[in-house]
């Protein structure tokens, strides 16, 4: 492999965020995926909007925040479900291709890392439900710089800790402003397009694009 050191975002590209949403379907009703839509999209608003204006709130707020906010959009949904999907949100299913993956890079001898928005405590029990503890050297959380992706002081996390040049990370996510972020930060990208979106940030292009994690090895 071109790579030995690989980071992976957590939310949408190891995580499923609609997982906690559609554990509940029965009960929520045919707007679920709306709901988990707006959820999902407000989350992402409040992190840069608050790094724009240099107001830094944890991530667990800003998801509880961001379902308040939909179920006020969704007003037919039943808000007694609060709590239990802000439960449901600790324990993420991960994609099923995920944990091979991770294991056959760390078996090839690669360092393994996540780089998250997520609050630790988010990210360790995500990463603790997916048994996914001995595969990763570490996790990187967005709270040790005060600041969200795409704020280039996140990726800093990792080349400061790891102590290498940017150009031999392979960073992975499947959110295409993040892919942005990274680009331009030096990392070596790949944009995992789980959902067939159109391309954007055409001056932040990805290496690689690929539909899932499976030929991540032999691309790399």
């Amino acid at each position: 492999m071109r790579f030995s050191a690989f980071v992976f975002d957590a939310y949408g590209t190891l995580f499923d965020v609609h997982a906690a949403v559609r554990k509940h379907a029965g009960e929520i009703g045919p707007e679920g995926q709306l709901l988990s839509d707006i959820w999902r999209a407000k989350q992402l608003e409040y992190s840069w909007v608050g790094t724009l204006m240099g107001e830094h709130v944890d991530f667990w707020t800003l998801t509880e925040r961001s379902l308040d906010y939909a179920f006020r959009k969704v007003p037919s949904i039943d808000t007694g479900l609060r709590d239990k999907l802000l439960e449901a949100y600790w324990h993420l299913d991960c994609y099923p291709e995920v944990p091979s993956v991770l294991r056959a890079l760390k078996i090839a001898g690669a360092r393994l890392a996540i780089l998250s928005n997520g609050s630790k405590a988010m990210l360790e029990a995500a990463v603790r439900s997916a048994a996914l503890e001995t595969v990763l050297d570490d996790v990187f959380s967005a709270d040790d710089a005060r600041r969200f992706k795409t704020d280039p002081a996140v990726y800093d996390l990792v080349t400061m800790s790891w102590r290498i040049y940017p150009s031999a990370v392979s960073f992975q996510s499947s959110n295409r402003w993040d892919i942005a972020g990274a680009t331009r930060c030096g990392f070596r990208t790949v944009w995992i397009n789980r959902t067939q979106q159109p391309d954007e940030y055409a001056d932040h292009q990805p290496e690689l694009i690929l539909p899932s994690l499976e030929g991540l090895i032999t691309a790399s």
